[in-house]
């Protein structure tokens, strides 16, 4: 415990232990949650045990049907204003850790892929069809802040995004990404085990 009032002060302990006693009436399993926290479509939620947020975090899910659509592995953890919307499916894998004011979203109001003309610009935005595709975030990713994560993407296992990039397209397992559309620039070498430029 004194460990505790060390990095967060009597009041911040007082504080985490009152949030602590909160996160078990609203998900038993996880780990620690912070109020306010904004869960829309809670029974189509899954997440697995050691689940932690910061403040003012918003998660949403809003299936065609009652399936779970929001599905958050093992020891994931998303700091302060993190924002996720599922629609047809979000998958989060084990051990992901995602910075602050992130936002991963697998619709949109219409689509744009050029396959439709469901997304007339002369509709107002909130009326045209929501498109969704699935996003799914692999094993041991690292997201930083500021990071926006596009419908129809994959990331792959123990990758990691730098601060304000853009995933609009996936990307690989054990890389790092930055940049709008975030581009790999490293990867991890098994034979060195080292991260190592991308010629």
């Amino acid at each position: 415990m004194v460990n505790r009032i060390d990095q967060y002060g009597f009041w911040g302990v007082l504080k985490m232990s009152v949030h602590f006693v909160r996160t078990k009436f609203v998900f038993p399993q996880a780990r620690l949650i912070r109020f306010p926290i904004d869960i829309r479509g809670k029974k189509t939620i899954k997440i697995s045990k050691g689940f932690t947020t910061g403040y003012g975090c918003r998660i949403e899910s809003y299936p065609e049907d009652d399936k779970q659509t929001l599905i958050i592995g093992e020891n994931f953890q998303m700091n302060d204003y993190v924002h996720i919307t599922a629609r047809k499916n979000v998958i989060i894998g084990n051990n992901v850790l995602l910075a602050s004011k992130i936002y991963i979203s697998d619709c949109s109001h219409g689509n744009y892929t050029g396959d439709t003309n469901d997304s007339d610009p002369h509709t107002p935005p909130a009326d045209r069809p929501l498109f969704a595709r699935p996003v799914i975030i692999e094993d041991n990713v690292w997201l930083g802040e500021f990071v926006t994560v596009l419908p129809g993407v994959t990331i792959g296992k123990s990758t990691i995004v730098g601060a304000n990039s853009v995933v609009s397209k996936s990307l690989p397992p054990y890389v790092i990404a930055v940049g709008i559309p975030a581009k790999p620039i490293k990867k991890f070498n098994f034979d060195t085990d080292r991260w190592e430029k991308i010629q």
